[in-house]
């Protein structure tokens, strides 16, 4: 029954706002628990679905083993380090700009289109070498963070959902920001770290065949997004 006239009803709260009023009205140990426990498991969502950067770090985990997952995600944490610090000073606005996005989202697939090529370019001269780990001079923290920046929606997630998230945790000072930004890059290493160590040791029951279906599985990906990246930069500039 709806009332009318001078007496009125107060909106229900939101299960959002009743979380928050939940979390400020606890102990400061808790709140700052809740927020790295509830970082990891938003990170790692997000870390399981298949990009760019995972099938970089397929192909070359079964090249250069287990640190390759870890390697590729210390130069991603390095620009998510770099993207808090400058959501942190102001600049959200500005990573959702649509000329920002547009710009990402064509260099992102040109490298990607350039990374899916040289991947086929290579596979009927591919055999799988696994004492010759050490040869390949790829830099793959440099690999992490090119492959992060090259993602439009790496900026867009942090421009919006990441920014919420900050403004969020900074309430509860140093202390709040550090437990979001721990949990979320710790999500990420315990994923890649899985990868890497699973494809590392499932190489050694690889053939050269299958070797070269793998590598050839990740550039057709790979070819996959820089096509989604293209699209999405189009349909924006359009």
């Amino acid at each position: 029954m709806l009332i009318t006239g001078s007496t009125s009803l107060a909106a229900p709260a939101s299960p959002v706002a009743l979380f928050v009023n939940l979390v400020y009205t606890m102990p400061m140990l808790p709140v700052i628990l809740t927020i790295f426990f509830s970082s990891f498991v938003i990170a790692l969502s997000g870390a399981l679905m298949p990009g760019p950067l995972l099938s970089v770090t397929i192909t070359e985990s079964s090249r250069r083993g287990a640190t390759a997952g870890p390697l590729m995600i210390i130069g991603h944490g390095i620009l998510e380090l770099v993207v808090v610090a400058a959501l942190l000073s102001g600049l959200a606005p500005l990573l959702l700009r649509d000329d920002v996005f547009v710009t990402i989202s064509l260099v992102g697939g040109i490298i990607l289109m350039w990374m899916a090529y040289s991947m086929f370019r290579e596979l009927p001269r591919l055999y799988l070498r696994l004492e010759a780990e050490g040869e390949d001079r790829r830099n793959l923290i440099v690999a992490g963070v090119v492959l992060s920046a090259a993602n439009p929606y790496f900026l867009l997630w942090w421009a919006s959902v990441g920014f919420g998230y900050i403004v969020y945790s900074a309430k509860f000072g140093i202390a709040g920001v550090a437990a979001f930004f721990l949990g979320h890059i710790l999500a990420d290493f315990a994923w890649y770290g899985c990868v890497s160590f699973g494809v590392c040791k499932g190489r050694h029951f690889l053939t050269d065949r299958g070797y070269r279906r793998l590598i050839g599985g990740c550039a057709f990906f790979l070819a996959v997004f820089s096509g989604y990246f293209f699209y999405s930069g189009f349909d924006r500039l359009i």
